[in-house]
């Protein structure tokens, strides 16, 4: 493994800087040296990218976006221009690929793989965590805490005017981000793409409890789980009363700001193992962290156990200074 290179694809998410940091830095420091593709796949077919040293990555690890720019690319989709990504990964003597993206992203690695010899890794990386097995993706926990902002805000004005508000986030075929979002504001309903939805049923349980003397209520609407979205929810629930609506539409604004804690340190493990995977040997995977079940520790077992600190997580520093 002499050479790899990095871009990232499909939709932005928080944390994608930090991903690339801990995949530069890594490579550098095991001596392989790397590159970035701009743009996702168009930067493969374009042969579009930027050389990497260590100080190309200075001061990213807390910024939102990505410094190498995404895209969907519309042409990757067509089998001659993947030829061309293949004869240029080829030219180029890149030995290893890792796509930082979400399901469209490992769709498009998993058809490059086929006709290409460059060994490829996946780092997930999705605010919609639409991606089956891998767990946690980088930029969801950031959209989450970005979506609780401002329905907190909205719930503030809610309750002051006694106003049902719908608040729809992002998730067009997936509803993690709703049910998140929705236990984390305390929302009285939410409404999500894998649960169809009764319209009679949903406007009476929102008459119900401002009858009981709740002061407004939040309807959280996943942006699939309802056709043509918040504006067709409102209209279909004032044919069944009177309530009184408004609709606010988060949108992009959960792609963007600071990555969170939990994004930066998710981001920094699986860009480090990425790199690690590709030294090894393995290609055509995907980098993931599954979600823990929860677990029950008996007393004596927690008194009679000490508090041990991850060193796995403190050599990721040493991996990544």
């Amino acid at each position: 493994m002499r050479k790899i290179a990095v871009l990232t694809s499909g939709g932005d998410a928080p944390g994608m800087n930090a991903a690339i940091r801990a995949i530069v830095r890594t490579s550098l420091n095991k001596n392989i040296s790397i590159i970035g593709f701009k743009n996702g796949y168009e930067g493969i077919i374009d042969r579009d990218y930027v050389v990497f040293d260590k100080r190309s990555v200075g001061n990213i690890i807390q910024k939102g976006g990505s410094i190498l720019h995404t895209s969907r690319s519309s042409r990757f989709m067509k089998k001659k221009y993947r030829q061309v990504a293949k004869d240029n990964l080829r030219l180029l003597g890149i030995d290893g690929l890792v796509v930082i993206g979400g399901e469209g992203s490992t769709k498009g690695a998993t058809e490059l793989s086929k006709i290409s010899k460059t060994r490829c890794v996946v780092v997930p990386a999705t605010i919609d965590k639409d991606m089956p097995l891998v767990g946690s993706t980088i930029g969801f926990d950031t959209a989450i805490n970005t979506a609780l902002s401002a329905i907190d805000k909205i719930r503030d004005t809610a309750t002051t005017a006694n106003v049902t508000h719908i608040v729809e986030v992002m998730g067009r075929n997936c509803g993690w981000l709703g049910i998140l979002a929705g236990i984390g504001a305390g929302a009285e309903v939410t409404i999500i793409p894998e649960v169809k939805i009764n319209i009679p049923k949903l406007s009476q349980k929102i008459k119900d409890q401002l009858n009981k003397g709740k002061k407004g209520c939040i309807i959280i609407l996943a942006e699939g789980g309802f056709s043509k979205g918040g504006t067709s929810l409102a209209s279909a629930l004032k044919e069944e009363g009177s309530l009184d609506l408004r609709i606010t539409t988060l949108g992009h604004m959960q792609r963007g700001g600071n990555p969170s804690a939990v994004d930066r340190v998710l981001a920094t493990e699986l860009g480090v193992r990425a790199v690690l995977s590709l030294k090894d040997g393995f290609s055509n995977i995907i980098i993931a962290k599954p979600l823990d079940s929860l677990e029950k520790i008996e007393f004596d077992q927690f008194l009679n156990s000490e508090v041990k600190v991850d060193m796995y997580l403190h050599d990721l520093i040493e991996n990544t200074a």
